[in-house]
């Protein structure tokens, strides 16, 4: 693999063919492990087949392929998986939930990217009982320290104990977003479980197991962020 950059500059030095015949200029068409394309002669791999994943992430774990303090990572729980995959965005350390690990690159990028609105879905355990007032900011969104927060979609779904259950969506991509937008009104989260992606629902899937998705799945996120 290479960058965009250097592939333009191989094609424009008439390094690159394609079927047998050079390409002329950057931009020109070919299907990667269909047109067999060579580079100074050595043919190009085909890609590896594309795999998609929904993990259901426990507490404590990374949503990183490596770790330098040596914590578990998310890829540690996948069994049998060939191929190497990667997370689609972070969740983190101590939030709990669904996270997407694929080795389609523009599929995450595109899910992952702030651009393309793809909505979130978290069930958040809040520290006390949140006021009205302060569950409207939240749907109107919040200065943050790094900007505007963008505005949210917020249920009330439980008060009990001296705490607080909602359901909150939102389609920024910012780090810690959910529980800084929180804190900005006042609040705190005890327990943060991520429970959709796009179209894609967590379900039953038990905590630390994960399961491919299926064709329509993966269609269905690619329809969402224009890639069909």
């Amino acid at each position: 693999m290479t960058s965009r950059r250097k592939a333009d500059e191989l094609i424009n030095q008439g390094r690159v063919s394609v079927n047998g015949r050079r390409v002329e200029r950057p931009g020109d068409s070919a299907i990667w492990g269909l047109d067999t394309i060579e580079v100074d002669g050595v043919k190009i791999s085909a890609p590896s087949p594309r795999t998609y994943i929904m993990l259901n992430k426990p507490f404590g774990y990374v949503s990183a392929l490596s770790d330098p303090q040596g914590r578990p990572i998310v890829t540690d729980l996948l069994k049998g998986i060939k191929e190497r995959i990667y997370p689609v965005g972070r969740l983190d350390f101590d939030s709990l939930g669904l996270l997407l690990l694929t080795n389609d690159g523009e599929w995450a990028h595109r899910i992952a990217h702030p651009r393309y609105h793809v909505p979130k879905t978290y069930k958040i355990t809040l520290t006390d009982q949140i006021t009205r007032e302060a569950l409207d900011m939240l749907r109107k969104g919040v200065e943050l320290e790094d900007g505007f927060s963008g505005s949210s979609k917020v249920t009330l779904l439980k008060r009990a104990s001296g705490r607080t259950l909602i359901r909150m969506t939102i389609t920024r991509g910012k780090s810690r977003i959910v529980r800084r937008m929180v804190e900005a009104v006042g609040s705190s989260v005890v327990h943060l479980v991520r429970t959709g992606v796009g179209i894609l629902e967590l379900g039953d899937l038990k905590m630390g197991s994960y399961r491919l998705l299926e064709t329509h799945d993966v269609e269905a996120m690619k329809k969402m962020v224009g890639l069909v």
